[in-house]
């Protein structure tokens, strides 16, 4: 008798199945964050259906299930973050969200949600934080006797034009005290929805308070499916750079991640578009892969 694990003769052995990636998703699995205390593994023994930790029933195709996004209040303590790294062109920004519905899956935030207890995979893009307290922990902060005025970056850890954003409007609202206050802000985004405050934007513009960075990593819809499942699709990214100059509101184009023999090669066709749809300057960043978004990129 053979050995139960050994190849029996003329039997082809097949290499195991690559994951399924989830409609809409970027991540295909929920890998464990490196402070897990325990490992585990996924071991399929046939009585699964597959639908755990939020997944849905899977598609008549047999594609992987969806995976349903929840979004949690949270009451936070601060709002704003300094950082005194030489590296980065900002010393003070606000996050008006931890995870990031868009789900791309280069994204170096991603690591986050391992300080959450959570998966940078799935969990980061599915398991939102909304911080709804954040327009007044602003605008107490401003109003500080010590506090120094100097540009916020708003939205550089994880996009504040998500899609919930749509309906809390909580970067609106952060906005509105910004503009009220009349203090300078710059904000970075893959999302269409900033065109909604393109009336707040403008006035702020008009007094050189404001500025827009877009990130467009690709011109390929079919790569950008891929890589950024739910953030907008290139051509519409040039047409909210389009709407944003022609409101008066000065638009740099965020080249990111450049990913060598994927994105790369385009670099020149995408300078094109975006200085033809209005954008004054560009920049780039070259693909990294910090902590768990290696495993989860590759």
């Amino acid at each position: 008798m053979p050995d139960h694990n050994e190849q029996e003769e003329g039997q082809v052995m097949l290499p195991p199945q690559p994951l399924k990636a989830r409609k809409g998703r970027g991540a295909v699995s929920n890998l464990q964050g490196r402070y897990e205390g325990h490992g585990r593994e996924d071991f399929d023994d046939g009585w699964s259906d597959g639908d755990e930790d939020g997944g849905e029933d899977a598609d008549a195709d047999g594609a992987a299930p969806a995976w349903k996004t929840h979004v949690t209040d949270e009451q936070a303590r601060t709002i704003l973050s300094r950082n005194a790294s030489p590296d980065i062109p900002f010393n003070v920004s606000l996050n008006p969200y931890r995870g990031c519905e868009h789900g791309c899956i280069y994204c170096f935030a991603r690591p986050t949600h391992s300080y959450l207890g959570l998966s940078p995979g799935l969990d980061f893009e599915s398991k939102i934080f909304a911080k709804v307290n954040a327009p007044e922990l602003l605008r107490r902060e401003l109003a500080k006797a010590s506090y120094v005025p100097e540009p916020i970056a708003l939205g550089v850890n994880t996009d504040a034009y998500q899609p919930c954003e749509r309906e809390l409007k909580l970067t609106r609202r952060v906005l509105e005290v910004l503009h009220e206050c009349e203090h300078p802000v710059a904000l970075i985004t893959k999302s269409a929805l900033i065109e909604r405050d393109i009336d707040l934007l403008a006035a702020m513009a008009a007094k050189r308070q404001a500025a827009v960075a877009i990130t467009v990593t690709t011109l390929d819809p079919a790569i950008a499916r891929t890589l950024e499942p739910r953030a907008a699709a290139p051509a519409r990214r040039l047409r909210t750079i389009r709407a944003l100059t022609e409101a008066g509101i000065p638009v740099g184009v965020s080249i990111a991640p450049v990913i060598p023999f994927v994105t790369e090669p385009e670099i020149e066709r995408l300078l094109e578009a975006v200085c033809e749809a209005g954008a004054l300057h560009a920049h780039y960043v070259v693909l990294r892969l910090p902590w768990e978004v290696n495993p989860l990129f590759q």
